[in-house]
């Protein structure tokens, strides 16, 4: 197989992932109308496929995805192939997943959602406690919440790298903005976008009736070690 069939079909493989990813954002009620998205990196190559800016969810197609480069700009291939990218503009968190990508090179899959309770989260400013097991095994501890930034540049993601560089988890809560996952594949980034969500529910249902009682540390690290480490198949 020649290196431009390769690369050709590893973009293949990433678009279809990546557009299939994008029915379990709504499937799980993580986001509304055509706001959210998911990206992932193309193995081997200096390259990232997201979700085209504006189209519905039920309008996505493989085809659709965009090629970027790791400072998001959309990309048609090199001189030994071509793989067909859209006349669509990629999303416009593009910046802020290509940031990550860069400076974070174990991470394979970004999502970002307006998921409603990690989002009330976020308005607020406040991180998640760790006050139940699973963010314990999820997480490592409490979701952390990341700076303020405008949408268009990497500002988001210069964020979100300086909050999760050094913590378990793999969500952010962007200041008034909402929650971005990372992990090391596509799925694995949406699994912790949608367990973000379920934790940040429960834990507001939990205060509204009293104060949750947190979880001592060494505890959360014996949680995170099994799960991470033992856990599963």
């Amino acid at each position: 197989m020649s290196a431009g069939t390769a690369i050709l079909d590893t973009i293949a493989r990433v678009r279809e992932d990546v557009c299939t990813l994008h029915a379990e954002l709504t499937r799980y009620g993580l986001v509304v109308w055509t706001a959210g998205n998911v990206s992932a990196r193309v193995p081997g190559h200096e390259l990232m496929v997201i979700k085209p800016s504006g189209i519905s969810y039920d309008d996505l197609t493989p085809e659709q995805m965009v090629v970027t480069d790791l400072y998001g700009v959309p990309v048609d291939g090199d001189e030994e192939g071509e793989w067909g990218n859209p006349p669509l503009s990629p999303s416009s968190d593009t910046a802020a997943h290509a940031y990550v990508y860069r400076n974070m090179p174990d991470v394979g899959g970004v999502v970002h959602t307006h998921s409603t309770y990690a989002t009330a989260w976020a308005a607020r400013g406040e991180s998640i406690p760790c006050v139940l097991t699973m963010m314990g095994d999820e997480f490592g501890g409490s979701i952390p919440v990341g700076p303020f930034a405008l949408i268009g540049d990497d500002s988001i993601g210069q964020g979100i790298v300086e909050t999760l560089k050094n913590s378990n988890s793999p969500a952010v809560l962007m200041q008034n903005h909402g929650p971005f996952t990372i992990g090391k594949d596509a799925r694995s980034a949406v699994k912790a976008a949608v367990m973000c969500e379920e934790v940040a529910r429960t834990v507001h249902i939990s205060r509204q009736l009293g104060e949750p009682v947190a979880i001592d540390q060494g505890h959360v690290d014996s949680l995170y070690a099994r799960y991470q480490n033992v856990y599963g198949q």
